[in-house]
């Protein structure tokens, strides 16, 4: 009998089992990391790498926009947002372009760190 990976046994367990709140968390992290890992791809000239990394940035804008919820009034200033960084990355792959990467990666850590303040927030109410 084979035995998958654990870690990813893990993080498939974490992603099946957590709140939409913790997903999205989830995903601003997923952002935060790939949009680092392209920029050190680039630094090494390692450019295929790059634009994996880059292009999965870009996925979690996408499902990130996707699964906007409308009913919030933030979600009106926050798709333009996503839409924005997403074309950013996009110029950013093309040209292999870091500080086209660190301003998307200032705004992509922004929004994970308001997100984790206001998850924190949530539970105490």
């Amino acid at each position: 009998m084979a035995f998958g990976n654990p870690y990813q046994t893990y993080q498939k367990q974490a992603v099946t089992t957590s709140k939409p709140e913790e997903l999205t968390y989830m995903l601003y992290q997923g952002l935060v990391k790939f949009i680092r890992l392209a920029k050190i791809s680039i630094q090494n000239k390692k450019l295929p790498e790059s634009h994996h990394y880059n292009i999965k940035a870009q996925d979690i804008l996408t499902e990130l926009m996707a699964t906007l919820n409308k009913d919030y009034d933030v979600a009106d200033s926050l798709f333009p947002l996503y839409d924005y960084m997403k074309r950013r990355l996009i110029e950013a792959n093309m040209k292999k372009n870091v500080e086209i990467l660190e301003e998307v990666e200032g705004f992509a850590k922004e929004l994970s760190e308001t997100w984790a303040a206001a998850m924190k927030l949530s539970t105490k109410g």
